[in-house]
């Protein structure tokens, strides 16, 4: 398949934004004495609670043996630790520590330069590119090329387009709240994920109306 030129600069362009951000990410991680799939695992269970390890490798896309080694690293550092599954006593959760919690607050969770560019765009530039980012990762999870986020339109309380303002036309059931492109979440503490007949029909009506 020849490749557009279109293509081939936004790839150029996501290429910079990724190398920019893993080296935010070294610096940022370093400064606390840990490595970025360190800080990854303890922002994911400071957003998502105590996991097992299986599941928290497949949701940061990273391999067992990565996610075992770098847990065991938090939890000889005190930010981590492990405990038995109430649901399953056979397995093991890996929990934030009320230390790890400490080391994440000081965390920026944007880099402050990457902000003030962001800012720079007008809220219309904003929410078209947080759509547009959607777009991608779902074209990505669907080639089963990284794994699946916890996004408004792959979530059961999502109701795209279903009201006439054009600033706030989505609706979370969740909540009950009206919202816009700006407001997109692509990992959010509430979803539930959708089965594949309501997914599709969920992205049917949220792409179509664009």
């Amino acid at each position: 398949m020849a490749i557009d030129e279109t293509d081939r600069q936004i790839a150029t362009a996501l290429s910079r934004l990724s190398l920019f951000l893993r080296s935010s990410g070294w610096q940022a991680a370093a400064a606390k004495g840990l490595t970025p799939t360190q800080v990854e695992i303890l922002s994911h269970l400071a957003r998502r609670g105590p996991m097992r390890g299986a599941a928290l490798a497949r949701a940061l896309g990273v391999s067992a043996a990565t996610l075992s080694d770098s847990a065991a690293a938090l939890v000889a550092k005190g930010f981590a630790e492990r405990h038995a599954d109430p649901a399953d006593g056979r397995a093991m959760l890996l929990q934030l520590t009320p230390e790890g919690g400490q080391a994440m607050a000081g965390m920026p969770s944007v880099p402050a330069s990457l902000q003030t560019a962001l800012q720079g765009l007008t809220p219309g530039d904003r929410a078209a590119m947080l759509r547009a980012l959607v777009t991608i990762i779902r074209g990505l999870q669907q080639a089963g090329a990284i794994p699946v986020q916890r996004m408004c339109v792959t979530c059961r309380h999502f109701r795209p387009n279903i009201h006439s303002d054009v600033a706030r036309p989505h609706h979370c059931a969740f909540v009950d709240a009206a919202f816009g492109d700006a407001k997109l979440r692509v990992d959010c503490g509430e979803h539930e994920e959708a089965e594949d007949r309501e997914r599709a029909r969920i992205w049917a009506r949220f792409h179509d109306a664009a």
